[in-house]
């Protein structure tokens, strides 16, 4: 899901306020992927702290091409490293809040720390299969988002989903019906299918768009072991 960092999130998208939505939901983990950066991945595991919420930081990232794909790491610090690897290829093209909408850094008390000047809403001079690599390099996980979409997906754009592809798994959005994905998943080959609710707005977070996971506790070793149905562990089918 998105916070205050992404353009197109709703200002309401608050460290604290995404926390309680999630507790009220009763979600036991999350990923917090705001467009080519992680920055507020930090304040919203802050946030959570004392809660029954797991945070992943999170890089939802625009390649060349235009095709989104989700970067998840096991802690803050791999993902910031990440970060810097993405906005070394961003060209240096200011927002326009106005236009785009406003990009803010906050902390876990939703306190302002600063507003990133440079558009986050461009493609990374990086494909689609360049951002996978350096993902899987660095130990994260990689998943194709939205792959359903018209636009910014791998799909959409580049076609059919190669079975050999460094994936972990493939995301559907929340808003197909149960027969609507049981069309697109004969597109992704054996890959495995998660469904997410991409929030851009509080509204969004439902126990509805999400993915039930067997796992022995939530955390970030845990759901890629489920991804690849390994170790007993497994994901299944949400919109059984």
């Amino acid at each position: 899901m998105h916070t205050v960092l992404s353009p197109c999130a709703e200002l309401e998208m608050g460290a604290k306020e995404i926390v309680q939505r999630c507790v009220e939901e009763e979600i036991d983990i999350i990923a917090i992927a705001d467009h080519n950066a992680t920055t507020n991945s930090k304040a919203v595991i802050d946030a959570a702290k004392d809660k029954p919420l797991i945070v992943l930081p999170a890089l939802e990232v625009q390649s060349r091409e235009d095709v989104h794909t989700l970067c998840v790491f096991s802690t803050f610090e791999e993902a910031l490293l990440f970060q810097k690897w993405v906005w070394e290829r961003l060209a240096p093209i200011k927002n326009d809040p106005e236009l785009f909408g406003f990009q803010i850094v906050i902390d876990g008390e939703n306190n302002i720390l600063k507003e990133v000047e440079t558009l986050l809403l461009q493609g990374v001079d990086a494909s689609a299969d360049d951002v996978i690599g350096e993902v899987k390099r660095r130990g994260g996980m990689a998943i194709l988002a939205h792959v359903d979409r018209p636009a910014y997906s791998y799909l959409a754009i580049l076609g059919m989903i190669p079975s050999n592809l460094a994936i972990d798994a493939v995301e559907f959005s929340a808003r197909l019906t149960s027969r609507e994905a049981i069309s697109w998943k004969e597109s992704v080959s054996n890959y495995t299918v998660i469904k997410s609710s991409d929030a851009h707005r509080l509204s969004d977070i439902k126990k509805a768009h999400t993915t039930p996971v067997i796992l022995e506790h939530p955390a970030f070793d845990e759901i890629l072991l489920a991804l690849h149905k390994s170790g007993g562990r497994k994901v299944l089918w949400p919109w059984s």
